[in-house]
Parts: structure tokens; C-alpha cells; sequence
């Protein structure tokens, strides 16, 4: 039986173990924190139903829809609190199922949890430093602790600073500031969860003066809230760890008190323990290489990509059913790894370059922003009348647990 160390236990690493042990290859699970959510940023996040029909292939997607709820349409609005459009956020599986919000903890929690339940080995503590090839085949990880392991293979699953991706090629490219900082939390307010009369599934979204803001309202009463300010620097480590909530809150509040929408209300009432402080947000580049012969990048280590785009879990979770299908059906390491990048690279690129060009028009200032503030309404009109059709490419994708071939088996 093969062997695989996957380095990291945010969500494609506990999703590639599940996808593995379905296909037969031990899977252990090095995870740099003693506990797998300890460094989140982010409040909460989608998966689309591409991820959730993905997910459903290893029975891990009632997993989503246990801790998050269905979030099926977006509503636009202006800095003056005047309704754009409404739009579904993507498509409908067959059962009904659409898109889900679910806090970022929560779901990195669940996941990891149902790996450990079904036997899949964990390593805590295990910060990868190093890895090399073993002569005659395989690969050897050392950790920060000096301990090592060996395995056939190493599955990089550790995020957009990917140590892994550095071990395969040292030239490739760091991820890629997109001019915008993120914050976001949670309120339980029912005064103002009834005054503003909001609505389980429904996503509003504000085109602001100064910040892009989107907030919902789960099932519990709970307001669900996130903001993108656009800024030309990318934030410091001093400046995003040393810098209290309070400062943030403030911050916000003032950037938020020239719209005529509740959103400085909402930042406003949300208490110190539940308010998520700034986050710088990225994409990667290009990466020209993911794998060698005992090595591959997956997830946001390959290609993350923008919040805007929805699709960040769901990539993860494709990358982990493809890549589980091509260690399966073929049986040298190497010509597997080449053939999961041959099936992935154009897809996913095709998914960061849709999420940089949603994401540039937060990040826009000056003339730059007042223009697509003022056109932005016509053009979400125009897309709600027509549908969101000239996104199926994106959402109806679906990723196949059997070889094309089932006989080859």
C-alpha cells in the first residue's frame, strides 16, 4: 500500500486523507499547530456546489450542510441603500442543494475531526522544513523538531506560504497582494436582525464609498458580516498582529459612516471576542510547477485564489478527489503527479483569473473607484436579467470518483 504525508490541516489536507484511504493509500496528516484551526483568518467562507457535489464522492459533504447553512442568492445594493439586483450565487444539485456559508473554524474543525474518525493518522506539531527525494524512490520530510518520516509520497496542502512549493522549486513565484485587506465577525443583535428584516439565505452585498461590505443572517439570528477595504500597501506582520480590535473597529466605522446602509451599525455592535481582525487578501501567480516525482502542491499552495470568486474550499476539494483518482489508477508516483497537474492546471487558472478581475474592482481608488461605482449597478442589471449562465463553466463542473474506463479496474 502506497504512503502519503500531507503537510497541513486546514481543508484539502484532511479532505485529500478521506480521498486517499477511499483509494486504498495510507495517508498521515502533519499539521504545523497542535490544533488544525488554531490560525485562521477569515470569518467564514462558501462552498459553491461544485465543492459539495466533490465532496459528496468521500460522503463528507453532509459535513458542510450540518455546520453552515444554504446561502443561495446574492442581493446588490449602493452606498445609498438603493436594491441593485438579485442574482443566485451559483447552481442547484439535484437533491436542491445550493451554495453554503460556514464559519472558517467550524468547518476546518468538522473536517479534521471525521478524518481522525474514520482512522487517518494525525501529527501535530509537525512544522515541515525540509524534504528530499529518497534514492530509488519515495521522499523523506524533516520537521522543525528535527524528527522525519518517509513516505512515497508528499502532498503539499499547506497554503498560500506553502513550504512545500518552495522544496519543489525555489524560484517559484509568493503570493500576490491584491490592494485589498479583509475583517469581518459576528453579531447576535435580534433588535437589529429584526429591524433590518433579513432573510436565512440571502447574501447582500454593498457597493460602498470606501469599502466593499457583505453581510447575511443565519438561521440562528446570527449576523454573519465581512468588509474589503482597498489599500495600496499590504498591511505589516507589526501592523496586523499589534494593532487591537478596537482600532479596527473604528477604522471601519468611520469608512463605513458615509453610506446610508446598516453596515457601520453591524460592525459596530459586533463584541471584541467575535470580531475578526484585518487580513491581508491574495491570489497566487502562476505556478509553473507543482510536482516533481515525489512531491505535489494542491490547493492554495498551486493556485489560490481570491474570496470573491466562491470558490477557494471548492478547488481545494476537486484537487483532492482528482488527485486520490490519479494515485489510484496509475501506478508510478511520478506519471500520476503529471497527470493530476494535465487534468487541474486549466480549470483552476481559468478560476484565479475570474476571482482577480472580480477582486480589482474592490480594489480600485481615486476616478478608478467612483467609475465603477457608478457602472457597477447597470452592469449587475444586465447579468441578473440574463442569469448566470456565462458562469457554468465554473459551477456545473463536476469531478469523477470512476476511471473513464470502469473495467480497467
Amino acid at each position: 500500500m502506497k504512503k502519503a504525508l500531507i503537510i497541513g490541516g486546514g481543508i484539502a489536507g484532511p479532505v485529500t486523507a478521506m480521498a486517499l484511504q477511499r483509494a486504498g493509500i495510507e495517508a498521515v496528516v502533519c499539521e504545523a499547530y497542535e490544533d488544525a484551526a488554531a490560525e485562521q483568518l477569515g470569518a467564514y467562507l462558501t462552498v459553491a456546489v461544485n465543492g459539495l457535489a466533490a465532496l459528496s464522492l468521500i460522503d463528507a459533504h453532509e459535513l458542510v450542510q450540518a455546520t453552515g447553512h444554504p446561502t443561495g442568492t446574492l442581493s446588490f445594493a449602493t452606498a445609498r441603500g438603493k436594491h441593485i439586483a438579485d442574482m443566485p450565487i451559483g447552481g442547484m444539485l439535484p437533491d436542491g442543494t445550493v451554495t453554503h456559508s460556514v464559519k472558517r473554524r467550524d468547518l476546518y474543525r468538522a473536517l479534521n475531526a471525521e478524518a481522525e474518525r474514520r482512522g487517518i493518522r494525525y501529527e501535530f506539531g509537525r512544522r515541515l522544513v525540509d524534504a528530499v527525494e529518497i534514492p530509488g524512490g519515495g521522499v523523506r520530510a524533516t520537521f522543525a523538531d528535527g524528527g522525519t518520516l518517509d513516505a512515497d509520497l508528499l502532498i503539499g496542502a499547506d497554503g498560500i506560504r506553502s513550504r512545500t512549493r518552495e522544496i519543489i522549486d525555489p524560484t517559484a513565484p509568493q503570493a500576490n497582494y491584491l490592494g485589498i485587506y479583509g475583517l469581518g465577525g459576528f453579531v447576535n443583535d435580534p433588535e437589529q436582525h429584526a429591524e433590518l428584516a433579513l432573510e436565512p439565505g440571502i447574501y447582500n452585498m454593498i457597493f460602498g464609498r470606501e469599502v466593499f461590505f457583505g453581510y447575511l443572517v443565519a438561521p440562528t439570528g446570527e449576523i454573519w458580516w465581512f468588509a474589503n477595504v482597498p489599500h495600496t500597501r499590504e498591511l505589516s506582520k507589526s501592523e496586523l498582529s499589534g494593532t487591537d480590535i478596537a482600532h479596527w473597529r473604528a477604522e471601519l466605522t468611520r469608512l463605513l459612516a458615509a453610506d446610508r446602509t446598516p453596515a457601520a451599525r453591524i460592525v459596530a455592535a459586533t463584541p471584541d471576542e467575535t470580531f475578526v481582525p484585518a487580513f491581508n487578501q491574495y491570489d497566487m501567480p502562476s505556478v509553473a510547477k507543482w510536482h516533481n516525482d515525489s512531491m505535489v502542491i494542491i490547493g492554495d499552495a498551486a493556485h489560490a485564489v481570491a474570496s470573491s470568486s466562491g470558490q477557494g474550499v471548492s478547488m481545494a476539494v476537486e484537487d483532492a478527489i482528482v488527485l486520490a483518482t490519479c494515485l489510484r489508477d496509475i501506478p508510478e508516483t511520478a506519471a500520476a503527479l503529471t497527470e493530476f497537474e494535465h487534468r487541474r492546471r486549466e480549470r483552476v487558472e481559468r478560476v484565479v483569473a475570474h476571482g482577480a478581475e472580480t477582486s480589482g474592482d474592490k480594489a480600485t481608488n481615486g476616478i478608478s473607484r467612483w467609475l465603477v461605482r457608478m457602472l457597477t449597478p447597470f452592469f449587475l442589471r444586465r447579468a441578473a436579467k440574463g442569469g448566470v449562465g456565462h458562469l457554468n463553466w465554473m459551477f456545473d463542473h463536476r469531478v469523477d470518483w470512476e476511471p473513464a474506463d470502469a473495467s480497467a479496474r
